[in-house]
């Protein structure tokens, strides 16, 4: 019998991995089919600008969503009902862009970073510009196979630690696998491939990949965080992070309305730090709101008279 039971757990929890890295694996499909037809379709559809930069970023969202909603439900995601997601999209953004304040403006009087008076037309623009573009390109669908579907499958079978460290190491398999993806796409359509690599193109791999896994393990703290509507914390946490890291490390580039420049080589660790206090303030903040939510569902009387306990959901 007991062997019978340890089949069986290890045929769950292979299940449960299986599931993780299809998650994955679909938004490395959806990510490469968009990266490289959609700049093709803009072409053939004459557009350019944000027009442009939407196309292949409303393809990415196109393919990975619907895929994961055909086996999943939203709610068993994270999603969580309408009443719910406003709330938790603005802790998500909150606590990011306080800690992400916090850490560079520390930087900023340490002198690590020097800003120019911004333009305010130009950050409202590029912010919201970017905001849509994000959105459908990385924030939705990863969120949605990532810290929805992957985190999810994983979480019931592995605990807390192992579904964090699980859904973390998935995510560092999509840039690399979305590039080979990428080729072939770019290959079937008759335009020169891109190179193939674990870090997309002009990135410094390892680099790259650890700052992936920082911002890995941020995202799935604030997806513990919330109870209702957890995604949306997620994707409120992603957005923030893209636009605060275009605007200052890549404003120039990006005509943000922002212009920094990095006085010294360590200002580049300001980065991760930001993930680093965001992640303990997330973690800090789920702990105190679960603490609440047994608090007040204590005082709650059941039937018997007894006091009602209600876990708090994540």
């Amino acid at each position: 019998m007991s062997a019978l039971r340890h089949r069986v757990s290890a045929s769950d929890r292979g299940g449960a991995v299986a599931r993780a890295l299809g998650g994955g694996l679909v938004m490395a499909v959806a990510l490469g089919v968009g990266t490289g037809l959609g700049p093709a379709l803009a072409d053939a559809c004459g557009v350019g600008g944000l027009p442009a930069r939407l196309i292949p970023a409303a393809l990415v969202s196109a393919v990975a969503v619907p895929l994961v909603l055909r086996v999943a439900r939203p709610g068993s995601l994270g999603f969580g009902n309408a009443g719910l997601r406003l709330h938790a999209f603005l802790i998500g953004v909150g606590v990011t862009a306080a800690a992400a304040a916090l850490v560079l403006g520390a930087g900023t009087a340490a002198g690590m970073l020097e800003w120019a008076r911004p333009d305010p037309a130009a950050l409202l623009g590029f912010v919201v510009s970017n905001a849509l573009v994000a959105f459908l390109l990385e924030a939705l669908p990863e969120e949605t196979t990532l810290r929805g579907y992957a985190w999810t499958s994983l979480r019931g079978r592995f605990g807390a630690m192992g579904s964090a460290l699980g859904t973390t190491a998935v995510f560092l398999l999509v840039p690399g696998v979305s590039t080979v993806v990428e080729a072939g796409v770019a290959r079937l359509i008759g335009e020169e491939p891109p190179p193939i690599g674990p870090a997309p193109s002009g990135q410094h791999p390892v680099d790259y990949l650890v700052l992936l896994t920082v911002f890995g393990l941020m995202l799935v703290a604030a997806r513990t965080a919330v109870a209702g509507a957890p995604l949306w914390a997620t994707i409120g946490a992603h957005l923030t992070f893209l636009t605060v890291n275009r605007a200052v490390l890549e404003g120039n580039e990006r005509d943000a309305g922002v212009s920094v420049d990095q006085t010294t080589p360590d200002a580049v660790l300001l980065v991760p730090a930001y993930l680093l206090v965001a992640t303990v303030a997330f973690l800090a903040y789920g702990r105190v709101a679960r603490r609440g939510s047994l608090t007040a569902s204590s005082d709650l009387p059941r039937q018997d008279g007894q006091p009602y306990v209600r876990h708090h959901g994540g």
